[in-house]
């Protein structure tokens, strides 16, 4: 390894905000905080979740916003399901190339002679 280009390794001790769990792990973070732990200073990095605190390691069920978005997309998709099934969709389709046909008819078209494309 070259010298002088890398960052320090060192012993880090890590502090769960929310819970307090503290852990020792190596890593090149530098922090100007230091703290004993089990009898030796080490530098202190917060982090905001660890394996103490997340649901995952932690067994807790805690659905944040998951039951928002099931409803949300239940909302869009039986609104979907009701215009199919009383036709709307349909008549939307129709109006849609209705006003396309319009617009057409709107623009005036060009006099210069289209070009013929000729494949050998």
């Amino acid at each position: 390894m070259k010298k002088s280009i890398h960052p320090k390794y060192q012993q880090v001790l890590f502090v769960d905000s929310a819970t307090g769990h503290r852990f020792v792990c190596g890593s090149t973070l530098q922090s100007a905080q230091t703290e004993t732990f089990e009898g030796k200073q080490y530098p202190v990095v917060p982090v905001s979740t660890s394996s103490a605190s997340h649901p995952f390691f932690t067994g807790s069920k805690q659905l944040v916003d998951a039951e928002g978005r099931v409803e949300k997309f239940n909302k869009r998709f039986r609104s979907h399901v009701k215009k199919e099934a009383s036709g709307e969709e349909g008549q939307e389709q129709q109006e849609g190339q209705g006003q396309e046909e319009k617009n057409k008819e709107a623009q005036p078209e060009s006099k210069a002679p289209k070009k013929a494309i000729v494949r050998k």
